[in-house]
């Protein structure tokens, strides 16, 4: 005669469902799969686009042909665009967790208009014309402005409000003056214009090699991060409960955050709302757990960026919208809808 099986063996005999770390890692291996294909998308769309065979072997074969040309120029602005978008992306999760403002992103503490004072005044006053010069002054002019946010804010005895309140001192005084040098030289603004928008158009390996080292180093630095800012997330005497060390936490995470940030403004000019919008996505679906937030923005955002690249090429053929407008145009709406969506939730 067949006995029914106790309940408590037949729990034990069901498989267990998928834990939420394992949905996450799923997700983030399809979030690199889909930037995978976005990369191949931004190789074969263009003003001619290519088929996926042509691009293959233009990747791994230099037969001189104009598809493999066409691929290996491609190719620089593909890797800037990947190295770009994590780095906005990266540094905009630090930053919305060092102020625990979800609305943070590096312009608010000034990064974009410190990397932009720097370049016009290169231009204006010292007549640097080329890309390789604006990138090394973009980056110290962001670096400075960093240094000087954390001084005004407070140094070792920083706080949220502090430095966001510098930061948006600092950069209201440095579009101030930006405005003014512009105006007044027509050169300068003639050779700006281009650049303030934010495009990958001017990519280079060259480029790449000279921004490629600062954004290892940042983006390192911010992964490691992840664990100290999640303990300052909750507010200082907590974190300090958990004994994590609040001045190193935020002095690390200022320095990650103006590194990435000031080295990605630096090769392709200020480009707004990817590291504003795309952290609050990830978020929505890991959670507040920066341990996920920060590896998910720093795959999801180049896919926003080389997205938007190539859409700037598609709409206006043969010739291109710069990734910076395009940026702006998806942004605004997509941001609107998720600060929407958040305020029914809340309600």
């Amino acid at each position: 005669m067949l006995v029914d099986s106790p309940p408590e063996q037949c729990a034990e005999s069901a498989p267990a469902p998928p834990t939420r770390r394992t949905i996450r890692a799923f997700g983030l291996l399809a979030s690199a799969g889909i930037l995978v294909l976005v990369a191949l998308a931004s190789i074969a769309v263009g003003a001619k686009a290519l088929p996926l065979d042509q691009v293959w072997h233009g990747l791994f074969h230099d037969s001189g042909t104009y598809a493999d040309v066409v691929v290996r120029d491609r190719m620089s602005r593909t890797v800037l665009g990947l190295l770009v978008g994590a780095a906005l992306g990266l540094s905009g999760a630090v930053l919305q967790a060092l102020t625990r403002n979800p609305l943070a992103d590096p312009g608010l503490l000034g990064i974009n208009a410190g990397a932009s004072a720097a370049v016009v005044t290169a231009i204006t006053y010292l007549g640097v014309t080329s890309l390789s010069g604006y990138v090394w002054f973009a980056f110290f002019g962001a670096a400075a402005v960093g240094a000087l946010v954390w001084f005004l804010g407070g140094s070792r005895g920083a706080t949220p409000v502090r430095l966001a309140l510098a930061g948006t001192a600092i950069s209201a005084a440095l579009y101030g003056y930006l405005q003014a040098v512009m105006i007044m030289d027509d050169a300068a603004l003639g050779k700006m214009r281009f650049w303030t928008v934010g495009s990958l158009a001017s990519a280079t390996d060259s480029t790449i090699e000279q921004v490629l080292p600062f954004l290892v180093v940042g983006t390192v630095v911010a992964l490691a991060l992840a664990r100290p800012l999640n303990a300052v997330a909750m507010g200082d005497d907590t974190a300090r409960a958990l004994g994590a060390d609040l001045n190193r936490t935020r002095a690390l995470s200022m320095a990650a955050a103006t590194v990435l940030c000031g080295a990605a403004t630096a090769a392709c000019g200020p480009i707004v709302f990817v590291g504003l919008m795309v952290p609050h996505v990830v978020r929505s679906f890991t959670g507040p757990d920066l341990r996920w937030i920060l590896p998910y923005a720093t795959v999801l955002s180049p896919v926003l960026l080389l997205g938007a690249d190539v859409v700037g090429r598609l709409v206006a053929r043969p010739a291109e919208l710069q990734v910076g407008i395009v940026t702006a145009v998806l942004g605004g709406p997509v941001f609107i809808f998720l600060v929407r969506r958040r305020r029914t939730a809340q309600l």
